[in-house]
């Protein structure tokens, strides 16, 4: 079997595409500016946990001086403070850096009941 063409591959091609929309050009712009901005921020934020991660906090002292009279009954720590718990309900506040007291906080245990 033989088949003929006749004319060719260009005579049967559009003669020119049609323009493209304002419209749709802006969206595609669009599209592509905030992809580039969301990857710009999550390389930004993976860098700044990054950052933040490898930064050491101030060394605790080797001991914790505690008031006369007082117990610790917890203990927790922040980046520039450490907080102890003592049995009279209180919250002694430390600096990191120094030990010096910073604060004491007394908790007022309700008696209450619903």
């Amino acid at each position: 079997m033989v088949t003929c063409k006749t004319g060719s591959d260009m005579e049967n091609a559009p003669e020119d595409p049609a323009p493209e929309p304002a419209n749709l050009r802006f969206l595609r712009r669009l599209v592509t500016v905030l992809t580039a901005v969301m990857i710009g921020g999550v390389i930004l934020i993976t860098a700044l946990i990054v950052i933040r991660t490898q930064q050491s906090a101030t060394p605790l002292p080797d001991t914790i001086t505690l008031p006369d009279g007082t117990t610790a009954t917890a203990f927790t720590q922040a980046r520039n403070w450490y907080a102890v718990v003592t049995e009279d309900d209180q919250i002694l506040i430390f600096a990191r850096d120094s030990g010096r007291l910073l604060q004491v906080i007394n908790v007022v245990v309700s008696s209450e009941s619903d």
